[in-house]
């Protein structure tokens, strides 16, 4: 949800908020959180509450975010790439494709989780193709 509204002072703001529902070993958890806009939020809300992953995860960063309409016109396809890092030097990209730009970078950023958990049991090759 993205909402335009007047904060205490009367100045006018724009509010990004993500609700994430995730499957984590049979249950279901839902997560909620404000960001500096659609994707930001969406990231946060999706690494809050991953259960026994969650700690997994603290080092993952995302360092880039880009964006590439594939198509013209409203029904554009967008293609949404991010680069990732953590602790241990580790550096990978993941993308997303939907017609849908909240829907290609919640895919990038979910492969991302998933390649990050994948690389710390030594099976992140075998996810590259490598």
């Amino acid at each position: 949800m993205v909402e335009r509204r007047h904060d205490a002072n009367g100045k006018l703001k724009t509010v990004s908020e993500a609700i994430v529902k995730v499957n984590v070993d049979g249950k279901d958890r839902m997560s909620v959180a404000e960001g500096a806009g659609p994707v930001n939020a969406l990231d946060k809300a999706l690494r809050k509450d991953l259960g026994k992953y969650q700690k997994e995860i603290a080092d993952l960063e995302l360092t880039d975010y880009k964006v590439r309409i594939l198509n013209g016109g409203t029904e554009a396809i967008t293609r949404v790439l991010i680069e990732s890092r953590d602790d241990a030097g580790g550096r990978w990209w993941t993308v997303g494709v939907s017609d849908n730009i909240i829907d290609a970078s919640f895919q990038a950023l979910m492969d991302s989780i998933v390649y990050k958990l994948m690389k710390n049991r030594g099976l992140a090759g075998v996810v590259a193709g490598e």
